[in-house]
C-alpha cells in the first residue's frame, strides 16, 4: 500500500497559494525569458520560432511541470528523495532517485554560469549610474563589453554579489526567504517590464515587432527551429531540474496544482512576450539587427538607448529587470542543490547554504576565465566535436542541449511508466480515471519530442 510522504518542516513550506505561484512563476521568469528569448527569436527567424515554443510548452513543457509537481507532493522531499519515496510507495527501484540527482547536478553546473551572466547585468546597471552610457556608436559600445569581459576580477567581484544576495534567501528557508524574496521581486519585474516595454512601443517601430513576432514566415520552418525553440522552454521554465518536484513538496495539499502551473507557464510566456515588445521596437527603429545573439542585449539595445533622450534611465531601468529576473531564477537553482543536500548529508540549511554556495563559486572559476584568460583553451578541441566551445561553451551546450532533456525524459518515464496513474491523477486532482491526454502526452509525444532533441544535434 502507498504509504504518506514525509512531513516537511514547518519552516519549509509555503505560506498559500499566492507564495507558491509567485516562486514558481520567479523561478521560470528568469533570464532565459528576458535575455535569451528575443535573441533566439532573433536568430531564428520571428514568428515561427515563436509558434514552435508555444507548441512545445502546450505538449511537452507543461505535461512535464505537471508529472514533476505530482512526484513532489507524493514525494515530499527534495527531488532526489522524492522520488525515491515514489518508487518504494509502488515496489519500484529507490534507484530511481538518480532522476532527481541529474537535476540536482545539473541546476549546480547551470548557476555556475547562470550567475556570472546576472553578474553582468549589475555591473552594467552599476556602470550606467556611475558613469553613464557609452558614445552612440557601435565601437564604444563593444570596448565597454570586451573591457569587462577581459576583466575577471571585476566579473569574479560582481559574479560573488549576486551569489552571496541569492544564498542570503536561501538560507532564510521557504517561507522567511524564497517566498518573501518573490513576492517583492516579482511585483517589480512585472512593473519595470511593463513601463520598458510600454516606453519601447512608444519610441519605436511596434507594427514591425507585431509583424515580426506573430507572422510567421513559411521558409524558415525546419526541425532545427523547432528544437531551438523546444530547448528554450526547457531552459526558461527549468523542467527536468527538479525543481518542480521540490518546490511541490512545500506545498499544502489544498493548493491546486494545475492552477500553480497554468499560472506559471502563462506569466513565463506573457512575460516573454513582453521582453521582445521592449526590446525589438528599439532594435528596428534604429536599424539594428534583430539576430544580434547573445550580444543583443548588451551591445545591441545599449546602442539602441545611448541614441535617445533618457536613454540612461532606460539603460537602468532594463538591466535591472534584467538583475531581479536573474536572482530570482538563481535562488531557485540554488535551492534544488541546498535541499538535496541537506536530506542526504543532514546538514541545517544554512551550513548546506554556505557550502554548496561556495562550491558554486569555485566552479564558476572557469566559466569565467573562459571569456579571458582561458579564452584559446577548447577542452574538446581534440575530439572534432565541439572542437571550437570554450569552458562556457561546453557547460552550458551540456547542460541545455543534453542533461536538462535528460532529465526530462526520465521524469516522464518514471511518471508514466513506473508509477500508478492514480498517484498522478490524485496529486493533480484529476480523478482517478482523468487525465487520459496528459498521460499519452507522458507516456508517447514528450519522448518522441525529447528524444529527437538530444538525437538530431549529434547527427548534424
Amino acid at each position: 500500500m502507498p504509504t504518506e510522504p514525509p512531513a516537511t518542516p514547518a519552516r519549509d513550506r509555503w505560506s498559500g497559494r499566492a507564495g507558491f505561484i509567485l516562486a514558481t512563476i520567479g523561478s521560470a521568469v528568469g533570464i532565459g525569458s528576458i535575455w535569451k528569448f528575443p535573441y533566439e527569436v532573433g536568430e531564428n527567424g520571428g514568428g515561427v520560432f515563436v509558434l514552435f515554443y508555444v507548441a512545445g510548452l502546450v505538449l511537452v513543457v507543461v505535461p512535464l511541470m505537471l508529472a514533476e509537481f505530482a512526484l513532489g507532493r507524493s514525494g515530499g522531499a527534495d527531488a532526489a528523495t522524492s522520488v525515491a519515496n515514489v518508487a518504494r510507495q509502488h515496489g519500484r527501484s529507490a534507484g530511481w532517485a538518480w532522476v532527481g540527482t541529474l537535476g540536482a547536478i545539473t541546476a549546480f553546473l547551470i548557476l555556475s554560469f547562470y550567475s556570472v551572466i546576472c553578474g553582468w547585468t549589475l555591473a552594467y546597471a552599476v556602470e550606467t549610474i556611475t558613469t553613464g552610457l557609452p558614445a552612440a556608436d557601435a565601437g564604444g559600445v563593444k570596448v565597454r563589453f570586451d573591457a569587462l569581459l577581459a576583466a575577471p576580477g571585476r566579473m569574479f567581484a560582481w559574479h560573488a554579489v549576486v551569489l552571496v544576495a541569492t544564498m542570503v534567501v536561501v538560507a532564510r528557508g521557504i517561507g522567511g526567504g524564497i517566498e518573501r524574496a518573490a513576492t517583492i521581486l516579482m511585483p517589480i519585474l512585472v512593473v519595470l517590464m511593463l513601463v520598458l516595454a510600454g516606453w519601447s512601443i512608444a519610441t519605436g517601430d511596434a507594427a514591425r515587432t507585431f509583424d515580426y513576432l506573430f507572422r510567421p514566415d513559411a521558409s524558415r520552418f525546419s526541425a532545427t527551429v523547432a528544437l531551438e525553440a523546444l530547448g528554450l522552454g526547457f531552459f526558461s521554465i527549468g523542467v527536468g531540474l527538479g525543481l518542480m518536484i521540490t518546490y511541490a513538496a512545500y506545498s499544502d495539499a489544498t493548493i491546486d496544482l494545475k492552477e500553480v502551473a497554468l499560472a506559471a507557464v502563462v506569466g513565463d510566456t506573457l512575460i516573454s512576450l513582453a521582453a521582445g515588445f521592449a526590446v525589438f521596437p528599439l532594435v528596428f527603429a534604429h536599424g539594428l539587427d534583430p539576430a544580434g545573439g547573445a550580444g543583443l542585449v548588451f551591445l545591441t539595445l545599449p546602442l539602441a538607448f545611448a541614441s535617445m533622450p533618457g536613454g540612461a534611465v532606460a539603460a537602468v531601468a532594463f538591466f535591472a529587470l534584467l538583475l531581479v529576473a536573474g536572482w530570482s531564477s538563481a535562488i531557485s537553482l540554488l535551492e534544488i542543490v541546498v535541499a538535496v543536500t541537506m536530506r542526504r548529508l543532514g546538514w541545517s540549511r544554512i551550513r548546506a547554504t554556505l557550502a554548496c554556495g561556495l562550491a558554486c563559486f569555485v566552479a564558476s572559476v572557469p566559466t569565467v576565465l573562459s571569456f579571458n584568460v582561458l579564452a584559446g583553451w577548447h577542452p574538446l578541441g581534440f575530439t572534432g566535436w565541439l572542437a571550437d566551445a570554450t569552458f562556457f561553451d561546453l557547460v552550458d551546450g551540456l547542460t541545455s542541449n543534453l542533461m536538462l532533456p535528460a532529465g526530462a525524459l526520465a521524469v516522464a518515464l518514471f511518471a508514466a511508466w513506473m508509477v500508478p496513474w492514480t498517484t498522478i491523477a490524485r496529486a493533480l486532482r484529476v480523478g482517478v480515471g482523468g487525465g487520459g491526454l496528459l498521460r499519452f502526452a507522458l507516456r508517447y509525444v514528450v519522448p518522441l519530442v525529447i528524444g529527437a532533441s538530444i538525437v538530431m544535434p549529434l547527427l548534424s
